[in-house]
């Protein structure tokens, strides 16, 4: 009876209107406590499950969700993000829904308070954020709860934010295994060079200090011996300078086979290993882009720890999609698996899993 039931049959059953028994549904005001828990009373012994995606459509609104994001370019786990927001739009997009994509520039606290107000003015249904520092981040996440605006963060947990859901690796974690993977080809080595982005000071996201904590934390209990030698390459530097720095830097190193870092752009010394045919040399790195796989199949990166960038950007709007759409309870924490892909494996992974 609970699959098939009717709101004419629980208004009979109640004894109340059919009116009535719709309000109740759908959490509308106007009905009176007595006429409540007699509805109440009889969903519960039926174990009423209402269809919630006919409920949806039937209602027939508008939602309007808004991606907040660094400015990226192309082949960067960024841009899998979005592609993936995009994409659940389009699954979606019976139910009328929408997310519009903000940019702030990294390291730029103006950039992302202009970008986050310019959100507050468009007061959307749902937000995912990829969060700048936690000051500036709380700033605005502060003026999403006064205004009871569910978000998600992406990428960087701060749970002290408190928002709706979470999608990122559990960094620290990601970190150590990133470590004990090298280091199964890299044990006799004596140093090993950790390539970091950085601009101002610092690296890119709280998600690359965290895996560089959960690195350095295997090293120091497994390998203390072993040196790790860092290199900072400017952000959003000429691809001559890079070549450069890493030319002086293996000049200066030339004990160096293994090289990681815990971003994206593994590839910018990647490809100048190809370039300067280094065959001896090594670099370890994040995520499946384009770039990233073609060095993975010429042998300059030995391994890359792939995160579903893509199916995150899918799965935050999906989740605002069913927390606001379909008044359904999420989970708080969704931690991506932590894949490793080769040369002998990459041709067979898959991006999504829908």
């Amino acid at each position: 009876m609970a699959e098939k039931i009717r709101i004419k049959d629980i208004a009979e059953l109640s004894g109340v209107s059919v009116g009535t028994v719709d309000r109740i549904l759908h959490n509308r005001p106007n009905v009176s406590k007595a006429a409540r828990e007699k509805v109440e009373k009889v969903l519960k012994e039926i174990n009423y499950q209402p269809n919630m995606y006919a409920a949806a459509l039937a209602y027939n609104k508008s939602y309007n969700f808004t991606l907040l994001m660094p400015k990226h370019a192309s082949e960067a786990y960024w841009e899998e993000i979005e592609e993936g927001a995009k994409k659940c739009v389009d699954v979606r997009r019976d139910f009328h829904i929408q997310a519009d994509v903000k940019y702030y520039k990294r390291f730029d606290t103006k950039s992302f308070v202009k970008a986050s107000e310019d959100i507050l003015k468009e007061n959307p249904n749902g937000v995912i954020i990829v969060p700048s520092d936690l000051e500036v981040t709380q700033q605005f996440t502060d003026q999403l709860h006064q205004r009871e605006i569910p978000f998600i963060l992406l990428d960087s947990y701060m749970p002290d934010l408190k928002p709706l859901s979470f999608f990122g690796q559990d960094s620290f974690q990601s970190g150590y295994f990133a470590a004990k993977m090298l280091m199964l080809i890299a044990s006799k080595e004596k140093e090993i060079m950790l390539m970091k982005q950085m601009k101002n000071g610092k690296v890119a996201s709280k998600q690359q200090d965290n895996r560089e904590v959960g690195f350095r934390h295997y090293m120091h209990d497994h390998f203390p011996a072993v040196k790790i030698l860092d290199l900072d390459l400017p952000l959003d530097e000429e691809r001559s300078e890079y070549d450069n720095l890493l030319e002086d830097f293996f000049s200066e190193h030339p004990g160096v086979h293994h090289c990681i870092t815990m971003c994206s752009k593994a590839h910018i010394v990647g490809e100048f290993l190809l370039k300067t045919n280094r065959r001896n040399v090594q670099i370890m790195g994040y995520d499946m882009v384009g770039k990233n796989a073609v060095c993975l199949r010429q042998g300059s990166i030995s391994f890359l720890i792939a995160q579903h960038a893509f199916m995150q950007g899918y799965n935050c709007v999906d989740t605002l999609f069913k927390a606001i759409v379909l008044k359904q309870k999420v989970e708080p924490v969704n931690y991506m698996p932590i894949e490793l892909l080769t040369k002998e494996n990459v041709d067979f992974y898959r991006r999504t899993q829908l």
